[in-house]
């Protein structure tokens, strides 16, 4: 199965991915994964974006589209693959369609994940995390035994800078304004699912399966 996942930041469809992945033996692909390899790997595309993505700006869709076409044609995709929060854009969405009507491997489903903007907000600020040992945690759902502090280490936890609630805000503001017209795009091919991302992850995960009937 070829699918797309859509969705707010913060609606779950990347950990949704991973985990059908896992269970079906699908191809995760995430752009920013992407971009992150290429720079790693100092390839020509990772050596163009790595400043573009030190200073926090956009990377192209022009250079998004390059690194994603490389990456369809590294040739393990014809059994499945899963894009996770790509395309953002009606722009982008065309030259997906383009890279993937020259490989044959149209897309068949587009799972789209639906959760209101106060859960994403209450989702995403309350993030914390240890800056020693990385751990993760959620002020509501997974809190540390003492407030504000790591578990394994006792290193004070940290909230990304990301995560506050203004720039929670305006990234939802860019997906309302941006990446909601893709959905359309593909719902008048018959394309589109619609999961509540709200419920419970393994709820969700029901949904997801039973939408790929």
């Amino acid at each position: 199965m070829r699918l797309i996942f859509e969705g707010p930041p913060g609606s779950g469809k990347g950990t949704q991915a991973k985990k059908l992945s896992e269970r079906r033996g699908w191809i995760h692909i995430s752009t920013g994964d992407l971009l992150r390899e290429a720079v790693r790997n100092r390839t020509p595309v990772g050596l163009t974006v790595e400043s573009v993505m030190r200073e926090g700006r956009l990377v192209s869709d022009a250079t998004v589209v390059e690194i994603l076409e490389e990456r369809f044609r590294r040739g393990d995709c014809a059994a499945g693959f899963i894009l996770d929060g790509f395309p953002r854009t009606l722009g982008q969405a065309a030259a997906l369609d383009r890279i993937l009507s020259r490989l044959k491997l149209p897309v068949q489903r587009v799972i789209v994940f639906e959760v209101r903007d106060e859960i994403i907000v209450e989702r995403i600020t309350g993030r914390r995390s240890c800056p020693v040992c990385q751990t993760p945690y959620h002020v509501k759902f997974v809190p540390p035994r003492k407030p504000g502090i790591c578990d394994k280490d006792g290193t004070p936890l940290v909230q990304r800078p990301d995560d506050g609630e203004d720039r929670v805000r305006t990234r939802l503001a860019k997906y309302h304004e941006e990446t909601e017209p893709v959905i359309p795009f593909y719902e008048r091919r018959g394309l589109v699912r619609r999961v509540d991302g709200g419920a419970p992850p393994d709820e969700v995960f029901k949904s997801v399966e039973q939408a790929l009937a």
